[in-house]
């Protein structure tokens, strides 16, 4: 069976919540799926150790009934398997989530939370949506802006003073 070509291409502007001046320029074509985003966000913002994550459509509801807000929850595929044990809450699996079938929307935004415990919450908004580039197959970060926060503060504080003393 061949391989269906995305007619689309989508930019993506992704700014760490509360940090205005930190943010990334994101292009994926897509039939790549919201996994993938998560990828390139995790390279984007100079992670290194995974965690699990969701995005929300449109905006993670900060308490209420989830199903009378209609929010839409797509999660790591690892949360996902696991939710369907210890959770009355199903979220859909971002690995077989393709942009494509979002029905996105320019000016439309969502969020994206990485790290359950950290809350490392991200405003996602889609810049541009265009037909897709025949010669870019590959994801890009086409813009990077600030500095990337270090991804655990305390611990990164802690191991730089411990090399200190070394010397």
């Amino acid at each position: 069976m061949a391989e269906k070509k995305a007619s689309l291409e989508y930019s993506f502007k992704v700014n760490l919540k509360g940090r205005k001046s930190v943010w990334r320029v994101i292009v994926l074509r897509g039939d790549r799926s919201l996994h993938k985003l998560h990828k390139m966000i995790f390279r984007a913002f100079d992670r290194y150790d995974e965690h699990l994550y969701s995005f929300y459509f449109p905006k993670e509801p900060r308490g209420g009934d989830w199903r009378a807000l209609k929010v839409k929850e797509y999660s790591s595929p690892f949360y996902v398997r696991e939710s369907a044990i210890i959770s009355e809450r199903q979220p859909s699996n971002a690995d077989q989530t393709r942009l494509d079938s979002l029905n996105l929307k320019v000016g439309q935004t969502f969020e994206y939370l990485f790290d359950f415990g950290d809350n490392w919450r991200h405003e996602m908004k889609v810049v541009k949506i265009e037909p897709a580039s025949r010669t870019r197959r590959r994801p890009i970060i086409a813009e990077r802006h600030g500095k990337s926060p270090p991804q655990y503060t305390d611990y990164d504080e802690e191991e730089s003073a411990q090399d200190g003393e070394e010397l």
